[in-house]
């Protein structure tokens, strides 16, 4: 273990483990009072479920770091065929929560499968394009991970995980971008790829009202919500108030108002609110660029990997992060309509917690492995001069 501390990324080490713990007690501060008073639990409900979450990625991460990522290809493709499965069986007699078939209840935890999903669809499709990097020209062995890979997509459009789904498709988008295919099989992939999302945004809208539930369709009238406080835009409206009660200094570390019922689950999707309502905007600026420190340090890994796999499993890590927060920072100012995603580090939620340290974890095994060839290059020129 010794050996892989050493090698491992410091800044992104140091930096992802701050932003944990400011997620964790951000959890706590805006969970307490919803645990408590609506739910009728303890307030430390929500704290000890995301510190047992953190503690499990810790374990695993430990575990993942070992792991040479050339033995992901046969694993993350057997896991992603699995995860495919149980996406299709949540969607035929899974419980709809906030509009959506795509959770797994256990006792009173819930998973969702999509999260884990784009992580292991990213490094299957990452191995696999390496695998074949010398057959790249030919149109079958281009598409076949496409292929595979469209049906997750079609399971989280049918459920419909509107949110996820753009994640995904960003994430997939620029893992094949990125990948030493043929020019023009990329690309007619490109025009063919902007042409689908055309059409699925049409079908999208124009079959709306059996594709999406009354709520989902409410969620695309998201211009001046506070005209439509009582409706449509009471939580962005309550977002809003949240912010400016927070204004440069914040209120405070647990002084928020808004998280007394006023936001419904203000420990997900709408913490960055209360983290600027209690902590100001400077401190949430600064969190920010903690969090492109991370996106950085991930895309520099990557540039540096000896191998493809490495680099395009880096960068499809970097865009799912980025667009994690780009996604969930436009909801909540309003500039896109709400999908629901949470924000990384800050937000509670075991699946995207455990999804968001492994990523991690991969990208550091990577670095593991970059620096280490790296020695074995230094060791043979030292030994060439001498």
């Amino acid at each position: 273990m010794k050996k892989e501390f050493k090698y491992l990324d410091k800044t992104l080490l140091f930096t992802t483990i701050l932003l944990f713990i400011v997620g964790l007690i951000m959890v706590f501060s805006s969970s307490n009072i919803t645990a408590y008073m609506k739910q009728g639990d303890s307030p430390y409900t929500y704290f000890i479920r995301q510190l047992l979450f953190l503690i499990v990625g810790a374990i695993g991460s430990i575990i993942i770091i070992k792991i040479d990522t050339k033995f992901y290809k046969k694993i993350s493709f057997l896991v992603l065929i699995v995860l495919t499965i149980v996406l299709g069986i949540i969607l035929i007699n899974g419980k709809v929560t906030n509009g959506a078939s795509s959770w797994i209840y256990i006792g009173p935890f819930s998973f969702q499968p999509s999260e884990f999903i784009k992580a292991f669809a990213i490094i299957w499709m990452s191995c696999y394009y390496e695998f074949k990097s010398k057959k790249l020209n030919r149109w079958g062995t281009v598409i076949y991970p496409l292929v595979i890979v469209a049906v997750g997509v079609l399971l989280i459009f049918l459920q419909p995980d509107l949110g996820t789904l753009i994640i995904y498709l960003a994430g997939i988008a620029v893992v094949v971008l990125l990948a030493p295919i043929h020019k023009k099989i990329k690309t007619i992939l490109i025009f063919v790829a902007l042409l689908v999302v055309l059409l699925g945004g049409i079908v999208l809208f124009s079959s709306s009202d059996s594709l999406l539930t009354a709520e989902q369709r409410g969620r695309f009238d998201y211009l001046n919500p506070c005209s439509k406080f009582l409706t449509t835009g009471n939580q962005v409206c309550n977002g809003y108030i949240a912010i400016n009660n927070g204004k440069l200094f914040g209120l405070g570390l647990g002084k928020s108002t808004q998280k007394y019922l006023y936001l419904p689950e203000p420990y997900t999707d709408f913490i960055f609110a209360i983290v600027m309502e209690e902590l100001g905007l400077i401190f949430s600026v600064l969190i920010l660029f903690a969090m492109m420190i991370v996106i950085w340090r991930i895309l520099l890994i990557g540039k540096r990997s000896f191998t493809i796999r490495g680099a395009l499993i880096c960068y499809g890590f970097a865009t799912i992060i980025f667009m994690h927060i780009l996604v969930n920072l436009g909801g909540l100012f309003g500039l896109i309509p709400l999908t629901g995603v949470p924000l990384p580090f800050i937000s509670y939620g075991g699946s995207f917690t455990l999804t968001l340290i492994g990523m991690i974890s991969i990208v550091q095994r990577i670095n593991i492995e970059t620096r280490e060839k790296e020695e074995k290059i230094k060791k043979i020129k030292e030994k060439r001069e001498n």
